[in-house]
């Protein structure tokens, strides 16, 4: 196991009844505090009233920046600072999804430096090493940035999504409350559900090192866990333990926690370069990419025939057809069923209509204009990830 250090100073508070704590969080930062959202959805479910209440009984004084993208734009995050700036803001809360959150980690990031630009932080131009105090309150359960340290922005001028990251960045307090996910969509339940997985088969699972016992068998366990889950939700939305569940999943799918001791490229989330191309919602990308991925990789590379079959066997619960190959091959097809049939979710870029595709330009994008990504589970080059993308067509 490599050497690592773990510290998360996330404050969590799971369940229905948290919110009353709200204030106590706030004001160890100060009276001022910029709320983010994106559109109506906490409006409608009543988030918006409880939380406004809740600041203003105790002499909150709030501001608020509303219409955050489902790829959060630089131009918002930029916005967002200023707003910090003007009003003396000393904590920011973020109400809604993973697009705000990291949005809200940006604009705490940004307004402590010299530039009005965040991309200049991002192409390293300006240095930082502070932020705003961050308060999160997700809405959905997916990309996991209520307990995280990084946060990912898009650039529409230059039609790229990067970030940056740093343990300042993670949030002080987060509260996740699973009823505040009961109206989300089906759609946008599958899309999140499919990003927590990718985010442990990236991370941990499929990774190009010893498979350390205690973080392996955790991650495996949550995979196993989303993957029955998931459709639980899909069909009773209102299904408390099965909300309750993947809300926590995605906490704990990147909260340091399973990472650590491993060292690794995302591979699967260097390839899903659709969303930032097309607006895609992220989750969906990653499930046309996954089952592809996998399949190249095993027809390339036979090695990886034992982590895919143990995948099938384990998390999605085929039965053993009697050699790793096969059982490969079975656990794939189950994935990408599991995608069509049980998510709903398209696996090809033809079912979106999508054709007028560069695939030149997003091999150079997935390798982050390098030639390789060499630390993958397997090195993928430009050309592997240019023959992985037909594959989604």
């Amino acid at each position: 196991m490599n050497d690592f250090q773990f510290q998360n100073t996330t404050k969590v508070y799971f369940g229905k009844d948290q919110l009353g704590h709200l204030h106590e969080e706030v004001l160890k930062h100060g009276k001022n505090v910029l709320v983010v959202y994106g559109g109506e959805s906490i409006k409608k479910i009543g988030l918006y009233d409880r939380v406004m209440n809740e600041l203003k009984e105790h002499d909150i004084n709030v501001y608020e920046l509303s219409g955050v993208e489902p790829n959060p734009r630089h131009t918002t995050v930029n916005k967002g600072a200023q707003i910090c700036r003007e009003y003396n803001i000393s904590v920011i809360l973020a109400a809604g999804g993973g697009s705000t959150i990291d949005a809200s980690k940006a604009i705490a990031a940004l307004t402590l430096t010299d530039t009005d630009d965040f991309w200049d932080l991002v192409e390293k131009k300006v240095s930082w090493k502070d932020a705003l105090p961050v308060i999160a309150m997700p809405t959905i359960a997916s990309t996991g940035s209520e307990m995280d340290k990084s946060c990912v922005i898009a650039n529409v001028d230059k039609n790229v999504k990067s970030g940056i990251n740093g343990d300042i960045l993670r949030p002080k307090a987060a509260f996740l409350d699973p009823t505040n996910t009961f109206t989300v969509s089906s759609y946008q339940t599958a899309c999140g559900g499919f990003d927590i997985m990718a985010h442990l088969f990236d991370m941990n699972y499929f990774v190009n090192s010893d498979k350390y016992p205690l973080q392996f068998n955790v991650v495996e366990t949550l995979l196993k866990t989303i993957r029955e889950q998931l459709p639980i939700a899909l069909k009773e939305p209102d299904n408390y333990t099965a909300r309750a569940t993947l809300l926590w999943a995605a906490s704990w799918a990147l909260n340091s926690f399973c990472t650590s001791g491993y060292k690794t490229q995302a591979q699967l989330h260097a390839l899903e370069q659709f969303s930032s191309t097309y607006d895609m919602t992220h989750g969906k990308g990653l499930a046309i990419i996954t089952p592809k991925w996998m399949t190249y990789l095993l027809n390339k590379d036979e090695t990886v025939a034992n982590d895919f079959a143990r995948f099938g066997m384990n998390v999605m619960g085929i039965k053993d057809l009697g050699n790793d190959m096969d059982n490969a091959l079975a656990g794939i097809a189950a994935l990408q069923n599991f995608i069509k049939v049980e998510l709903h979710l398209p696996v090809t870029l033809s079912e979106l209509n999508i054709t007028d595709i560069d695939l030149d330009k997003l091999k150079v994008k997935a390798c982050y204009g390098q030639d390789s990504l060499p630390m993958a589970y397997r090195p993928l080059t430009q050309e592997d990830c240019l023959n992985i993308y037909k594959m989604c067509l």
